[in-house]
């Protein structure tokens, strides 16, 4: 997935109580619903790993 912001790489980021995307090129944070209609395999992939996510 790509940053909306930079284009750079957007990567899953689990801290305690939430997951989120995070650009690897400009750090810019996303809460999942700002990027789910996005998701690419790859990603979705990634997520199923989780039980749940919490949105802030």
């Amino acid at each position: 997935m790509k940053c909306k912001q930079c284009e750079g790489r957007l990567e899953v980021v689990r801290m305690c109580s939430k997951v989120r995307m995070c650009c690897t090129r400009c750090r810019h944070e996303y809460q999942i619903h700002e990027v789910a209609d996005r998701l690419d395999a790859e990603t979705e992939a990634l997520l199923e790993r989780y039980t749940s996510i919490i949105y802030d």
